[in-house]
C-alpha cells in the first residue's frame, strides 16, 4: 500500500517489508540443493528508477535485509542502476560456454538477456522449473 508514493519519496520501506512470491522454505531448500551441485546462485536487482545515491545505498541495503530476513541463499548481490541491462552484470563472470537462467517478471529484461533461459515468474512455477535442474 502506498508503495509508489514511497519510492518517489525515497524511502526504501516497501522494499523491506514485501512479501515474498514463493514459499521462501520450499524455494531455500532448492537453491540450497542447486548450490550444492555448484551452480551460482545471484540476484541481479534494479535500484529505484531516478535515484541519488544515497537512495541507491539505502535500498540497496534493505533489499539484502529482506533477502536476509527470507533466508534467501546468494552468492553474489548485484544492485544495478535502473534500466541498465541484467547480462552485464553476470556477463563476465561465465566462462565458456557457461550459461545462466534469468528469473524476473519483465519481459523486456528476459528478452536482452542472452546468456541462457529466461523465466516468468508470474507465469511459471519457479520452485519447479529449479527441481527440475536437480
Amino acid at each position: 500500500k502506498n508503495w509508489e508514493k514511497q519510492l518517489r519519496n525515497s524511502d526504501p520501506t516497501p522494499y523491506k517489508v514485501a512479501k515474498p512470491m514463493w514459499d521462501m522454505n520450499e524455494l531455500r531448500e532448492v537453491l540450497i540443493a542447486l548450490h550444492n551441485q555448484g551452480i551460482e546462485i545471484r540476484v541481479i536487482t534494479w535500484l529505484a528508477m531516478d535515484s541519488t545515491e544515497v537512495y541507491k545505498r539505502l535500498v540497496r541495503q534493505a533489499k539484502i535485509e529482506w533477502l536476509t530476513k527470507v533466508g534467501f541463499p546468494i552468492d553474489h548481490f548485484h544492485g544495478i542502476a535502473y534500466g541498465t541491462t541484467k547480462a552485464n552484470a553476470v556477463r563476465g563472470s561465465l566462462g565458456s560456454g557457461e550459461t545462466a537462467i534469468l528469473i524476473d517478471d519483465n519481459a523486456k529484461v528476459r528478452k536482452g538477456w542472452g546468456l541462457g533461459e529466461t523465466i516468468d515468474p508470474t507465469t511459471e512455477n519457479i520452485i519447479e522449473v529449479l527441481k527440475a535442474l536437480l
